[in-house]
């Protein structure tokens, strides 16, 4: 299977609201009005995974950029882009069920890392879950511990890497 990482466009919205909510649970899925509004805020900082085999998309990666250093429950309703802050923000890493354990995340998290570092950002941050701790720190990020955010009634860590 040949995958294709690129940026994401508003053509892309019924695809990626379709990926969303077969990756995450109703209460913390971003549902298709804020989907839209990602990818017409996010520019560079929303990517997607296609198979081009059959052109569909199957992955994405997303996040605004922002001064914070962890991620807000604020920042889902009210999105805002700064492009001169100094922060990546990931608010989805997702993976079609059905194509994870293939590298898909891994080639999404290097191209959001490689744009950070070429945008001259100081880093990148993401909240996950416990069980997901483990998966970021390959990339670098470390666990700053129990994030704030009560998101979708989860429990979520603050990670941050930084360059």
């Amino acid at each position: 299977m040949d995958i294709k990482i690129r940026q994401a466009s508003v053509d892309d919205l019924d695809a990626v609201t379709a990926v969303e909510l077969a990756c995450f649970p109703a209460a913390e899925a971003a549902g298709r009005e804020s989907m839209e509004m990602r990818l017409k805020l996010f520019g560079p900082s929303f990517m997607v995974a296609v198979n081009t085999e059959n052109d569909t998309v199957i992955g994405l990666i997303n996040g605004t950029v922002s001064n914070a250093d962890t991620i807000s429950d604020a920042m889902y309703e009210d999105i805002k882009y700064d492009e001169r802050a100094d922060y990546q923000m990931i608010f989805g890493l997702d993976v079609m069920p059905e194509y994870r354990c293939r590298g898909i995340a891994e080639m999404l998290m290097n191209a959001m890392i490689k744009l950070a570092w070429d945008e001259g950002r100081r880093g990148l941050v993401l909240t996950c879950k416990k069980a997901l701790i483990e998966y970021y720190e390959k990339f670098g990020f470390a666990n700053k511990g129990v994030s704030q955010s009560v998101h979708g009634g989860a429990q979520w860590y603050d990670m941050v890497l930084i360059f």
